[in-house]
């Protein structure tokens, strides 16, 4: 554990290095909840609710999701591994002493936990200058279960993206699995929209997503909505980390077989 631990230190440590991309996650984080207020404060301007939430709520819906979805740090693990493993230096990472995809995981945290800190501080900022009232759940059940679908979900996201990456060993190149990757994480975690202003079948669907678990499950708990979906939504994203380790492991074990360490 200790290993990993430091790997994780080192990677926080690293984002350090580069400001620009600290500033440029801030900016994305601030101007989607901007976005959100310009929006939906025109459309409350004739009603008092949407689909059942309140001004209030709906933007707190989108502090809260616009927080979330910028903690996943883990889309840069797909693209590391393919491009190490055309380069052909994807060797290192088979001889460190440490299991590779704990490596990306804790890689991951790292980096995740310092993009938290100045994330949360755009927010805490943006949530005073401009006094916005968020409404948070006032359950605590609710408020742990959100917390824990959002460490869920940065490690199914991860699992996911090692699995992407891992591709690179059979595809020259992955970007169309990527492309669906993240159109389709976009739209499940609600980050246009909020799910419950779609048709009732489509969401549906979107519950036995993982990614409906990742980011908006956990926004709507801390809204104090959706609390009775919450062991359902722990179970299933469980139930797709635990089909994704199996993957990962069966998957890495024969693809990495035929590579030569030579670039593809």
């Amino acid at each position: 554990m200790k290993k990993y631990i430091e790997i994780a230190k080192q990677s926080f440590r690293f984002q350090l290095a580069w400001p620009l991309d600290i500033a440029a996650s801030v900016l994305i984080t601030v101007v989607r909840i901007l976005f959100a207020m310009i929006v939906w404060g025109a459309a409350f301007t004739t009603r008092e609710t949407v689909a059942g939430l309140t001004r209030g709520m709906m933007i707190s819906y989108y502090v809260f999701n616009a927080f979330l979805s910028r903690l996943d740090m883990s889309s840069g693990v797909s693209g590391e591994i393919s491009a190490r493993i055309r380069d052909g230096t994807f060797t290192k990472y088979m001889v460190i002493p440490a299991k590779v995809e704990r490596y990306f995981l804790w890689q991951t945290l790292g980096s995740a936990a310092m993009y938290t800190l100045f994330n949360l501080l755009a927010v805490t900022l943006w949530v005073l200058v401009f006094r916005v009232e968020l409404t948070v759940a006032a359950d605590a059940s609710a408020l742990a279960g959100a917390c824990l679908l959002v460490c869920m979900g940065v490690v199914f996201m991860t699992q996911l993206n090692f699995f992407l990456g891992i591709l690179a060993f059979k595809f020259q190149d992955i970007w169309v699995f990527l492309m669906i990757k993240d159109s389709l994480v976009e739209f499940a975690t609600g980050a246009f929209v909020p799910l419950l202003l779609l048709p009732g079948t489509v969401v549906t669907v979107m519950r036995a997503l993982p990614f409906y678990s990742v980011t908006y499950l956990p926004t709507m708990l801390l809204i104090g909505q959706c609390g009775e979906e919450m062991i359902t939504g722990l179970l299933t994203l469980l139930g797709w980390m635990a089909a994704f380790y199996a993957l990962n492991h069966i998957a890495y074990g024969r693809l990495r077989r035929g590579y030569d360490g030579v670039g593809i």
